[in-house]
C-alpha cells in the first residue's frame, strides 16, 4: 500500500518528530514509540525557547496555554502552539509548531504536525496528523474496534495487519475533516483530501479525494 506509507503522506520537515517518523515505513508503526521519544528529545531542547514545567513536559515559550488545560507526561508543545480553555491532553503527545488544540479537546499518543487544528470538542487518540491537518467540530478518531480485535488497514482487496489493538487515524498533510465525522480504527486519509461532515470513514481515502459516503470518493479537479 504506497499511499500509506508516510513518505507519500506527510512532509517531514513540518514536525519535530521527524528523525522518529524517519525510522520507520508506516505511520502506525511510530505510535507504541512516541513516548520513549519525546523523552529523549524533550531533554535535548533548547532552553532559551522551551521550559520543563514540570517532569517531562515541555513548553515553548512562545505558546499559549490556557490556565484550564490539563497536560500530562511526557509532551512536548512547540512554538506559537495555542492550547486552549479545558483541553485535556494525557500524555504521549507532540503540539506542534502554530497547532491549535482547542476547547474539550482530548489528545492521547498522538504526533501533531505544524499547524495542525483541532479546536472544538475533537478526540484524537494512537493517530498521527500531518501539516495542516484539520478536524472540524465534534469529530473524532475511534481507536479500538468494538471487538477488541488487532487493527487492519484495509484498502479494498489489500490489507495490512498492524499487530496493534489502539490505532485512530493517520491523516495526511493538508486533509479537511468534516464536522461531526467518525473516524474509524485504522482510517487512513491521504493527503489534501477532504471528507464531508457526518461521515463515518473506515479504510484507505486516497490522497486528493472528497469523500462523500463509501460509496462516493470523487476524485478532486
Amino acid at each position: 500500500m504506497e499511499e500509506c506509507k508516510i513518505k507519500n503522506l506527510y512532509n517531514l520537515e513540518e514536525t519535530i518528530a521527524k528523525e522518529l517518523l524517519e525510522t520507520v515505513t508506516y505511520p502506525w508503526e511510530a505510535l507504541p514509540k512516541i513516548a520513549d521519544f519525546i523523552i529523549e528529545l524533550g531533554n535535548s531542547l533548547d532552553k532559551e525557547k522551551y521550559d520543563e514545567v514540570e517532569e517531562n513536559i515541555w513548553i515553548a515559550k512562545t505558546a499559549k496555554v490556557a490556565p484550564t488545560a490539563y497536560i500530562a507526561a511526557p509532551c512536548i508543545i512547540c512554538e506559537n502552539a495555542e492550547v486552549r480553555h479545558c483541553a485535556f491532553i494525557r500524555g504521549k503527545a507532540i503540539v506542534g509548531e502554530g497547532a491549535v488544540v482547542g476547547n474539550s479537546t482530548e489528545l492521547k499518543n498522538v504526533i501533531l504536525f505544524n499547524k495542525v487544528q483541532v479546536p472544538h470538542y475533537n478526540y484524537v487518540g494512537d493517530s498521527i496528523l500531518g501539516y495542516k491537518a484539520h478536524m472540524g467540530a465534534g469529530s473524532i478518531t475511534s481507536n479500538v474496534k468494538s471487538d477488541k480485535k488487532l487493527v487492519v488497514v484495509k484498502n479494498g482487496k489489500e490489507q495490512i495487519e498492524t499487530g496493534i489493538k489502539k490505532f485512530g487515524a493517520m491523516l495526511g498533510d493538508e486533509v479537511e475533516i468534516g464536522c461531526g465525522t467518525v473516524l474509524n480504527p485504522g482510517s487512513v486519509v491521504g493527503k489534501n483530501s477532504n471528507i464531508y461532515p457526518l461521515s463515518s470513514v473506515r479504510g484507505v481515502v486516497p490522497e486528493k479525494s472528497i469523500y462523500k459516503n463509501k460509496n462516493e470518493i470523487i476524485e478532486k479537479k
